[in-house]
């Protein structure tokens, strides 16, 4: 049985192109690391993960150019939109998603940004190959064939 204090999921952000532009390897659950200001903005559901990446720096991998806007009510309090955030990881998973990135070439995507049932904020981390154009055209097609097929059978039956 679930406790009353345990909420559902809620997503805030996500990053919907993610799959279409790259070739999604696998996917890690990180803790990110927010001021109280940040917390209450994501809360209010403004936030953007479109155009963010993560990367490694001093050992750690940092979430850049994620935009997180400022809280109204915060005054002076307030952080800055686009800084780059900490994610919490253990160093084990930290050494495997800097050696992929550094020996086979891949990207850290963020898919998406939510609260999990306890009320922490997390965001759903991506190993990832960029697509190059011909994969992106077969993605569609098979996307529209899909599509097609399907009101077909819906049609005939």
């Amino acid at each position: 049985m679930a406790d009353k204090n345990e909420r559902p999921i809620k997503v805030v952000a996500e990053n919907r192109k993610a799959r279409f532009n790259y070739a999604i390897e696998d996917t890690i659950e990180a803790g990110i690391s927010l001021t109280g200001t940040e917390v209450k903005s994501v809360r209010s559901g403004k936030s953007t993960i479109a155009e963010s990446y993560a990367d490694s720096r001093g050992g750690e991998i940092w979430l850049i150019n994620a935009t997180i806007p400022e809280y109204l009510q915060a005054n002076r309090f307030n952080h800055e939109p686009k800084r780059p955030r900490k994610l919490l990881l253990h160093r084990k998973q930290i050494n495997k998603l800097m050696g992929a990135v550094e020996r086979q070439g891949m990207t850290l995507i963020p898919l998406k940004l939510y609260f999990n049932e306890k009320g922490r904020a997390k965001l759903l981390l991506a190993l990832a190959k960029g697509k190059q154009l011909h994969d992106k055209r077969e993605t569609e097609k098979k996307r529209d064939w899909s599509r097609e097929k399907g009101r077909l059978l819906r049609a005939r039956g």
